[in-house]
């Protein structure tokens, strides 16, 4: 295909031009029920933002196109998040202070500061930061932004107003809260849920969240339900968004920036797993630094549209895949719809009641719950339960944006638990001779007078003095006397440390004080040109280097075996042997 450089930054280009034709009855399925899923969804989060109903069509349609040529997910549709927009509106409506213009304009701005992170992670190859939030601390995450989304819209469906900010003190003022209950706004809120139940039990094929808010905004239109004070969208404004230059200091930009790339990371981490399992069920693969970049664009383009910050939408994707689309020409259908409903549409949005958009908000959240696996976690890992508990109850008492960032040290934390205090084991024999880990099962047994130790992580200067440590305790406990220490250099040395060299030149002065012979086995030449530029001294007296483990075995067999039986030319023969073969590059 033409213009390799254009296909490989832009991906969807690529599926688009090889487009095949029985696709496309699929695709336009697809993208109408696309389209019917995210329009009352994107005027819910707009809400839950804190602006106005066209923004979350205008955070829908530009995004949308823009991923459909830079991401490499065939199913993947983007577009608000319930999780992201509580983040935005927890960091943006303090600093805004009630004044709605600056809201917007601090939307936006934190919008593009997502963008820009994760463009700059993309640049970086940091794609790998999908892994870096563990599952259990994303349930946890998730968990605790879907019922502090949920408590917050209680206010919305019963009509009345939180005093509190923070979830704890909500849930607290709740019980007097109830007694000022708008029943009329109570009563849509009652309505709206009843036929989205009975929707889902009778009509499972139909958009019920489009269902509902039409129903309620045809029921505020025909009876004049405002007049008993039920609050409503409001105008929503029609045509192409106006652009809106931030009008605010530098000092408030900077309380954006490091929420915006907490926001990045959390957005990312979440649209991967949702692009990826997709991707599995469908048999391709995707890459994480591409869809980085695509992230980064797509919230780009986002604020330019006058839009908030988007992510990769589970619920919307799995509409996509459930109607079989089959390319990202989805997206563009759904985007063009939605830009439709936006430019030429929108006067009947203003009826729509906001206790309906309060029902769909929860439902929503509801579909991020999932206690009964962080508790099934409790059998299964234990630390894994205690991460995403801790998650969760960080969400819940102290806030989503630092509960995000206690999320992201905790990710930090695991990864550098696993680094500095991996798992190791002794090797042995089993009968058939083959090297394997000792352990209750007494498959591989001891080789007299050898110590084989393997490492299971990279070394460097933060764990050294820890495998220095453990490979010592381990040797210690050996009932019978060692003189050989064979070290499987394969998973540990895979990096130039001086601090790691240090620490192998005073084990080596330790261990030949001792009497016992330190061999290094896997990594040859590698290690071989680390150790001469540390200085450490390698062969007879020094460091043995063997290529593999089984050499290893079998060499410091053979110089036992011709020193047992006092076969002086022989064992010189094999130190002879052994230094040539430890300075070769074989």
């Amino acid at each position: 295909m033409p213009f390799p450089r254009l296909i490989a930054f832009m991906p969807g280009l690529e599926q688009l031009a090889n487009y095949q034709s029985q696709w496309w009855q699929d695709d336009v399925r697809a993208g109408l029920s696309v389209a019917a899923v995210a329009l009352p969804v994107a005027i819910a989060y707009a809400q839950l933002t804190g602006v106005n109903a066209a923004v979350g069509l205008y955070s829908c349609v530009l995004p949308m196109l823009v991923y459909a040529l830079f991401g490499t997910s065939r199913q993947l549709i983007v577009g608000p998040d319930a999780a992201t927009c509580a983040v935005i509106a927890a960091v943006v409506t303090p600093l805004a202070g009630g004044d709605s213009l600056k809201h917007w304009q601090l939307v936006m701005t934190m919008t593009v500061m997502t963008g820009f992170w994760c463009l700059v992670a993309s640049r970086f190859r940091l794609g790998v930061m999908a892994d870096f939030l563990s599952k259990p601390i994303l349930m946890g995450l998730l968990n605790g932004v879907a019922i502090t989304i949920i408590v917050g819209q209680l206010s919305k469906i019963f009509g009345f107003s939180f005093e509190k900010g923070y979830l704890i003190e909500r849930l607290l003022n709740v019980p007097g809260a109830l007694t000022r209950t708008h029943w009329p706004t109570l009563m849509i809120s009652a309505v709206t849920v009843l036929v989205f139940v009975l929707l889902k039990r009778f009509r499972p094929g139909w958009p019920a969240s489009m269902c509902v808010l039409a129903l309620a905004g045809l029921l505020v239109w025909l009876f004049n339900l405002q007049q008993l004070g039920i609050v409503t969208v409001g105008e929503v404004r029609s045509g192409l968004p106006s652009f809106q230059a931030p009008a605010f200091d530098l000092g408030i930009a900077r309380e954006l920036v490091m929420p915006a790339l907490n926001l990045a990371m959390v957005s990312f981490v979440s649209m991967m797993l949702t692009a990826r399992s997709f991707a599995a069920k469908n048999g391709y693969d995707i890459d994480a630094d591409k869809e980085f970049r695509a992230l980064g664009f797509a919230n780009i383009a986002s604020a330019l549209s006058q839009g908030f910050a988007i992510s990769g939408a589970d619920s919307r994707t799995a509409v996509n895949d459930a109607n079989g689309g089959k390319s990202q020409l989805v997206s563009v259908l759904a985007a063009l719809l939605i830009a439709l409903v936006a430019l030429f549409f929108t006067a009947p949005l203003a009826f729509i009641p906001s206790a309906a958009l309060g029902v769909v908000l929860v439902v929503a959240s509801l579909s991020l719950i999932d206690i009964k696996a962080v508790w099934h976690l409790r059998s299964r890992d234990r630390s894994a339960f205690l991460l995403a508990l801790t998650t969760l109850f960080a969400v819940l008492f102290i806030g989503v944006i630092p509960g995000i960032t206690l999320a992201v040290l905790l990710g930090l934390f695991q990864f550098l638990l696993t680094v500095t205090r991996p798992t190791d084991q002794v090797l042995g024999l089993d009968a058939k001779g083959v090297i394997r880990s000792m352990d209750d099962t007494d498959k591989a047994k001891s080789i007299p007078g050898v110590f084989i130790y393997r490492f299971n992580s990279p070394l460097t200067y933060f764990n050294a003095t820890y495998f220095k440590r453990r490979l010592l305790e381990r040797f210690v406990r050996e009932s019978e006397p060692v003189d050989c220490i064979i070290i499987d250099a394969v998973p540990s040395f895979t990096h130039l440390d001086l601090s790691v060299m240090a620490m192998l030149g005073d084990l080596q002065q330790l261990l030949k004080k001792r009497g016992v012979r330190l061999v290094m086995a896997g990594r040859k030449r590698q290690l071989l040109s680390w150790f001469e530029q540390a200085g450490l001294p390698t062969g007879e007296g020094g460091i043995l280097v063997r290529p593999d483990l089984y050499l290893a075995l079998k060499m410091n067999q053979a110089y036992k075996q011709a020193l047992a039986e006092g076969q002086a030319p022989l064992v010189q023969k094999i130190k002879e042997d052994e230094l040539a073969l430890t300075h070769s590059h074989l």
